[in-house]
Order: structure tokens, then C-alpha cells, then sequence
């Protein structure tokens, strides 16, 4: 199959990291490996190319958008999509609502009134399907499965549980973000994983106490650094959120220190030949390092080395 230079370049709109001997290579890879499934095939171009995300995972994901962009160009064939197997579809989407996770007693007034409250991290098991149940039951964005990297919490008190929290990863362009930090898009491609965006913060309904998710938001701020450093290898510099104006003001994330910058426009990334629509929503950044701006515009941060 013979590439054009118009076919090479309109298919390397999705990374510009990139070569022509890169894009030759995959599609010798593709090849080779006609009998892997899709995943492997992108996991071992991920591999050859050296495509890895800061925590030192391989961008399987990021590889497998390119790689199905330049099948729907023409310029290789992958392997067909395998079904989705039962504990993979089970883990796409939100678990169905069990009486464990019924209203609790109301819990109404001062924040002292239940004690002392914190933070857990949520690994997975038992404890993980409960913490997805609350938020596909309660959320109004229900659960959805984080790509990447990502950590969970519940927010915890001796009267039992209070909410659940998400941290997962940053937007990949927002232009005021951008603009406020300072820079460029190849910095931005390089560094976007020091970023890292509360996509849910969930107070359960049934609890009314003033000020808990300010706090829970000032011990998120305390808390998410070193837990994110045992997860994936480092400590993240920034965390921005998205809050809907239609349903909230916001006020949890001023109070706690959260710097609102310009909404977003509603627009999402564009991408050729796919159009994406939202609402316009205020966006709230909080740094988590006095010199985010320095490192995060300094170059490459390290990476980290899987043994």
C-alpha cells in the first residue's frame, strides 16, 4: 500500500510525536500480530514506540484512536473487536442499586456533630462496587469508568459514610486553563498527567452538615499528593474541575481556596470528522505545588520507570 504525503499528514493529526518510519512500523506490527487482540496489538506498538504515560503504564488507549483513525483512512487493517467479555461490561458501567446503599438516617446541622471526618481510598473489591453503586445511584452524572489514571475515595466519620470523591485525569485543552498556566501545546502534550481533575464530588442527600465539602475538599488538597504517589509513581501539581452553574454555585470550591478561571465554551477537542457539544461550565483550578508553573512549563517531567 503506497501512503501519499497529504494521506501522511492528514493521519498524524492525533500525535505529533509521530514519524513516517513509526507509522510504517505499526503497520508492519499490525501485521505480524494479525492474531492479537486490539489492545495487545496497541499495547506492542506502545512498546516499540516508547508511548508511556507518567505513571509508566503504556498509552494503550491514546494508541488504539490512532491506530483505528488511520483504519478508517485506509492505511491498515486491525484485527476485528473481540466481545466484550461479562466482568468487562460489568466494569463499563455503574452498578445496579442494592439496599445497602438506601437513604441512611438524615444527617442535619454542625460539622463537629459527627466526629472527626476523613478520606479513604478505594482500591477495589467489595469496597470498590459499593462506592460505584453510590455513585451511579446518587451522582447526577452516574458512574462512568475512568481511563487512565485515577484515585477514589469515600469520605468517612463514626457515623458512617458521608460521600464519595473521583480524582481521575485532566481535560486534554481547555483554553483558559492553558492560557493561565502558561503553556505551550507541546508542554501541554507532554506534562498534561501533572493535571488532574475532580470529575465527581458526591455529598450523599441525606447529609446536611455546613462547611463538610469545603473540608472535604481542603483534606483532598492535604491528601491527594502522596495517595496518587503510592498509586501511580508521582504527585500531581494541579487539579482543575468542572462545575455545572445550572445545579451548583461553586461556592464548596471558593471556599476551599479553588481559583475560578473563564467557563468553558461547551465545545469539546475537536477531531476531524466528529463534532462534540456540552454546556458551558465553570471552571475552577487549585495548585498543589507553589512551582506548578515552573515544572509544568520547564520541559518532560520524569516519568516513571516500571521495574
Amino acid at each position: 500500500m503506497t501512503i501519499s504525503r497529504e494521506e501522511m499528514e492528514h493521519a498524524l493529526w492525533g500525535e505529533g510525536q509521530i514519524t513516517p518510519r513509526q507509522l510504517e512500523a505499526a503497520r508492519q506490527t499490525v501485521r505480524w500480530c494479525s492474531g492479537l487482540s486490539r489492545s495487545e496489538v496497541a499495547r506492542t506498538i506502545c512498546e516499540h514506540w516508547g508511548w508511556v504515560t507518567a505513571s509508566g503504564s503504556y498509552k494503550v488507549t491514546a494508541c488504539l484512536k490512532v491506530l483505528e483513525a488511520w483504519e478508517a483512512r485506509g492505511l491498515l487493517q486491525l484485527p476485528g473487536k473481540r466481545p466484550m467479555t461479562r466482568w468487562k461490561a460489568e466494569a463499563a458501567c455503574g452498578a445496579a442499586p442494592t439496599e445497602r446503599t438506601d437513604p441512611g438516617a438524615p444527617l442535619v446541622g454542625e460539622l463537629s456533630a459527627v466526629g472527626s471526618v476523613g478520606l479513604e481510598v478505594i482500591q477495589g473489591g467489595d469496597r470498590g462496587r459499593l462506592w460505584k453503586e453510590y455513585l451511579e445511584r446518587y451522582h447526577y452524572l452516574g458512574y462512568r469508568q475512568p481511563f487512565g489514571c485515577f484515585v477514589r475515595y469515600f469520605v468517612v466519620s463514626p457515623a458512617g459514610l458521608l460521600g464519595c470523591v473521583l480524582m481521575a485525569g485532566a481535560a486534554k485543552a481547555l483554553a483558559a486553563r492553558d492560557q493561565w498556566i502558561g503553556w505551550d501545546r507541546r508542554c501541554r502534550q507532554q506534562n498534561l498527567p501533572w493535571v488532574i481533575n475532580n470529575t465527581r464530588l458526591l455529598i450523599f442527600p441525606w447529609v446536611r452538615l455546613r462547611h463538610l465539602a469545603s473540608h472535604v475538599l481542603g483534606q483532598l488538597a492535604r491528601r491527594v499528593q502522596p495517595d496518587w504517589q503510592v498509586r501511580w509513581g508521582y504527585e500531581p501539581l494541579l487539579m482543575e474541575t468542572f462545575v455545572d452553574p445550572a445545579k451548583f454555585s461553586g461556592t464548596c470550591y471558593r471556599a476551599a481556596g479553588w481559583l475560578a478561571l473563564a467557563p468553558t465554551t461547551g465545545r469539546g477537542l475537536a477531531r476531524p470528522g466528529q463534532v462534540y457539544r456540552s454546556t458551558p461550565k465553570r471552571l475552577y483550578v487549585k495548585a498543589l505545588a507553589e512551582d506548578f508553573r515552573q515544572r509544568l512549563c520547564g520541559g518532560p517531567l520524569p516519568r516513571r520507570i516500571e521495574p
